[in-house]
């Protein structure tokens, strides 16, 4: 196993980096809350045209075609920049579309290379696990059931749903937003998120009902989520250390008292342990190998250990960590939402021991 990121991924972390870090600014994002819009456009913009949003999409799409690792490259520096764009649901979508997706799919997602479309996902019904397989029912190509922490909904150009086909398995069905009913839930992150609710609405399936284009479905996603969650912690130690070792008290910087440091040394162990789940669990994924159990623990680690982690930073911080003027109250927000969307820890240990 070698998780270092070859040439390509390297100099793509280095483009994601560089992008997010002129256009993702701390003002860039304020001006987006104020605004009301649904997502950033104008970052949105900034990654479609560093190729950013095409990586991962396929040649017919004018995309290059690329995987999971690349996929999650991009999604961890969305989450190091907490960049308020639907990258998480379009790419996982895309990715997911691209492998199993008809040519005229495939050719529809060009629109997303260029900036100018969202996908979005259902991965959750009310009350139900991320691991359970999904009640939503699929008749004659029509769609009926109901997803939670939809993201997006109402500005997704289409909506990929899985659901029961009657007489095989579990398939995708790519929805048009519009013909479903949509309840507003907006999500910790503070972009808008949906529980949807479809009865009789017609879906256009996405590869064979054979459970296979679901599954890779639930795994790009867990991959997505898991590398943005370990993103979110690394701007967030980032923002933390740089604080610390600046802000001082008794003419001391806090980072020289021993129990900050060992605090701050606690972060960065849980920022390192997710790091090592999410590339184990991607590099599989990508190799074909089976990924379930090494995702499922990256997902555990970013349901607990990442969630503690950004509580530590919040304490570090003091009253600053809970100003709204100063971004870290985004980081917790982000980890919050990765949590609750995996369905928390301890769902993640059930899974891990029926894995096992």
């Amino acid at each position: 196993m070698d998780f270092n990121l070859d040439e390509t991924q390297t100099e793509l972390r280095t483009l994601a980096a560089d992008v997010l870090d002129r256009a993702a600014t701390h003002a860039e994002i304020e001006a987006h809350e104020a605004s009301g819009l649904p997502y950033d456009s104008k970052i949105w913009a900034a990654m479609a045209q560093a190729g950013l949003l095409g990586v991962c999409l396929p040649e017919e799409a004018g995309g290059a075609g690329l995987g999971p690792i690349e996929m999650a490259v991009i999604l961890r520096e969305v989450g190091a920049h907490v960049a308020p764009v639907p990258a998480l649901s379009s790419l996982v979508a895309a990715l997911t579309i691209g492998r199993y997706g008809t040519a005229a799919q495939k050719e529809a997602l060009a629109p997303l290379a260029e900036g100018t479309a969202v996908l979005t996902v259902g991965l959750r019904e009310p009350g139900a696990g991320f691991a359970e397989p999904p009640a939503t029912s699929a008749r004659d190509g029509r769609i009926t059931g109901r997803m939670s922490m939809v993201s997006q909904a109402a500005a997704a150009s289409r909506i990929l749903v899985p659901a029961h086909v009657e007489g095989a398995g579990v398939g995708l069905f790519l929805v048009d937003p519009a013909a479903v009913a949509v309840q507003d839930m907006p999500l910790s992150t503070g972009e808008p998120g949906a529980v949807i609710a479809m009865d009789d609405v017609p879906g256009e399936p996405v590869g064979e009902a054979d459970g296979r284009a679901y599954e890779a479905l639930r795994l790009h996603a867990l991959a997505g989520i898991t590398a943005t969650a370990s993103g979110v912690l690394a701007g967030a130690l980032k923002l933390t250390t740089d604080y610390i070792r600046t802000r001082r008290q008794f003419d001391r910087a806090l980072a020289e008292f021993q129990a900050v440091s060992m605090q701050i040394a606690d972060v960065y162990i849980a920022a390192r342990t997710v790091d090592v789940a999410v590339w184990s669990g991607v590099w599989r994924l990508a190799e074909g190998l089976p990924a379930e159990e090494d995702l499922a623990i990256a997902a555990y680690t970013a349901s607990d250990s990442v969630v503690r982690a950004l509580y530590t930073c919040q304490h570090l911080h003091g009253g600053m960590g809970l100003d709204v003027t100063y971004p870290l109250h985004r980081y917790f927000a982000w980890s919050k939402h990765a949590a609750n969307l995996l369905g928390g820890a301890e769902a993640q240990l059930d899974l891990i021991g029926a894995l096992v």
